[in-house]
């Protein structure tokens, strides 16, 4: 009965100043706060002063400014302009054409940006007006991209992954290379929902692009080659343990600065937009993570997480019916919280949970962030819908309607995970030792 009151006082004190518009941040702090007066001897204030410290001061939490910086230069320089002049030839041949672009576009840049709103901005700023423009049906072109963006939140570099990784102290470098496999076979999935739309619809379907030789092609990609040798030397040091995940990001952001120079790109006003931009977004959820792990260790104190993992393991739950359960909650809490907050927010629970059930975390990694990406294309706080909504002046219901099918093939992969795990712990158990994690 104790435990029950408790959970209901800590729900309704976040819902409270959640809907009072606090940011997330200081609303996990004032429900931890709550917790540790009412229900703990140990002085709040002393706590949560020792608490943020000790998690602003992470290690690994390092990799994520870095990360978030090298994605704001490349967003910042000719590469969304370069992007669809470099991916058309070689997509012109596919069935579905052109539509393809989007997907491997924000596969792209997904690797460089690790953030899906950032990849949605940008790969719709070059493909909405060339793809409307020779024809493609809208709900398609709307639908692909605002499904394909989601990739920013799996491909590595994922910012999803890191605050995951920073919260139950796994190794980042681990959870990147867990995220590759899943992540191209959800871009294969999305290709291979276009190639099925093209047969389909086949009076929906513009004529083909004049055809080129592959030394055009080539030529063509020129200005996207560089960024494509970028990304696999970033994720390749990591996994052949050359470098550490925030080595790694230190390369990845002085290789962004090289390339944005080399394009012309990049000067003082543009170098200073993308330092701002870095550190509004790092400090966004820097602030999001102090408040989640005072919160953690407010329900520690109270014993909380102990007891609910408790609760769940008398229920004799198999782990398939567990992570089904997961499942939905994680799509409800979706439809009204980002991702990272989504996950910061019910880790100090589930993660226990998990662990009880014998789930590999660095898997159950993967499995949130799918579930997490969905979210995204999810109304009525679907964060993909209000971008997409800015960029083409949709209503968020058509918006939505034209990205479900991507949604229930993300549905689909959560399916394909639990069938075969070893897409997303076979490469972590074969990487080479990373020094420092």
């Amino acid at each position: 009965m104790e435990q029950l009151l408790l959970t209901g006082i800590f729900i309704f004190t976040l819902f409270f100043l959640l809907g009072s518009g606090v940011w997330v941040g200081l609303s996990l702090l004032g429900v931890a706060i709550v917790g540790m007066e009412l229900f703990t001897s140990r002085p709040a204030g002393d706590a949560m002063i020792t608490t943020i410290w000790t998690a602003s001061s992470s290690w690994s939490l390092t990799a994520l400014p870095l990360f978030i910086w090298m994605g704001e230069i490349l967003f910042r320089t000719r590469l969304s302009e370069d992007m669809f002049r470099g991916l058309s030839p070689w997509m012109a041949g596919l069935p579905g054409r052109l539509l393809h672009v989007n997907v491997v576009g924000c596969t792209i840049f997904a690797a460089v940006s690790g953030s899906s709103a950032a990849t949605l901005t940008t790969v719709g700023k070059m493909s909405i007006p060339e793809l409307r423009k020779r024809g493609y049906p809208e709900r398609m072109v709307i639908g692909t991209l605002a499904g394909a963006a989601t990739l920013g939140l799996m491909i590595p570099p994922s910012l999803t992954l890191i605050v995951y990784g920073v919260t139950i102290n796994e190794s980042i470098s681990k959870l990147f290379i867990a995220g590759i496999l899943p992540g191209l076979t959800l871009a294969a999935l999305f290709m291979g929902y276009i190639a099925f739309w093209s047969f389909w619809k086949r009076d929906e379907v513009p004529p083909r692009e004049p055809r080129m030789t592959f030394g055009q092609r080539l030529h063509q990609s020129r200005f996207l080659i560089p960024v494509v040798c970028l990304i696999v030397f970033v994720i390749g040091s990591i996994y052949m343990g050359w470098a550490t995940a925030t080595e790694a990001a230190s390369f990845g952001v002085i290789g962004s600065l090289v390339l944005a120079a080399s394009q012309g790109s990049l000067n003082k006003e543009t170098f200073i937009r993308s330092l701002l931009g870095a550190t509004k977004t790092s400090c966004m959820i820097a602030l999001i993570l102090a408040g989640a792990a005072f919160l953690s260790l407010s329900m520690g104190f109270t014993g909380l997480p102990r007891a609910l993992a408790a609760f769940i393991d008398s229920l004799d739950l198999s782990p398939l019916v567990l992570l089904m359960a997961l499942l939905v909650f994680y799509i409800i809490i979706g439809c009204f919280l980002d991702g990272i907050s989504s996950v910061v927010l019910t880790m100090a629970v589930v993660e226990p949970m998990i662990r009880q059930a014998g789930i590999d975390i660095i898997w159950f990694g993967i499995f949130i962030v799918v579930v997490v990406e969905m979210a995204q294309i999810t109304p009525p706080i679907g964060f993909n819908l209000f971008v997409m909504q800015g960029i083409t002046g949709h209503q968020i219901g058509y918006v939505a309607r034209a990205a479900l099918p991507l949604f229930l093939l993300m549905v689909a992969m959560v399916f394909i995970l639990i069938a075969v795990p070893e897409l997303a712990t076979w490469l972590p158990e074969n990487m080479r030792q990373v020094p420092g994690g």
